[in-house]
């Protein structure tokens, strides 16, 4: 798929994004992940074993290890994909947060609900 290569305001604008909405560490992420919270949720496609989410949160910890000058253009795509992704499933929210499926499938995406 043919994408149109970014320039640095764009590029500037996505990672202002994605710095405002994932709201955990690397560690975080990479902790939260060994749950079995973390694991007993979200969407799987045909023929993996990991979730999407939980598949974003690997890709999420790459990311926050890296220089923005080192970031690639997938990174970018998949900076924005989180950033959708987590607007659209905060719309969402439950009246019981904690211990939700909800809560546990934006934290696979690097936000964390309970966070201010």
């Amino acid at each position: 798929m043919a994408t149109a290569t970014l320039d640095a305001d764009e590029k500037k604008a996505i990672k202002s994004e994605f710095d405002e909405v994932v709201n955990m560490s690397a560690s975080q992420i990479e902790k939260w992940l060994k749950t079995e919270e973390s694991k007993s949720v979200g969407q799987t496609k045909e023929g993996d074993d990991e979730s999407i989410g939980h598949q974003s949160g690997e890709k999420i910890i790459d990311i926050l290890g890296k220089k923005s000058a080192d970031l690639s253009e997938d990174d970018y795509a998949h900076m924005r994909k989180v950033v959708s992704y987590v607007r659209r499933h905060s719309a969402q929210r439950p009246k019981q947060v904690a211990g939700s499926n909800w809560e546990y499938s934006l934290k696979n995406w690097g936000h964390d609900p309970g966070k201010k």
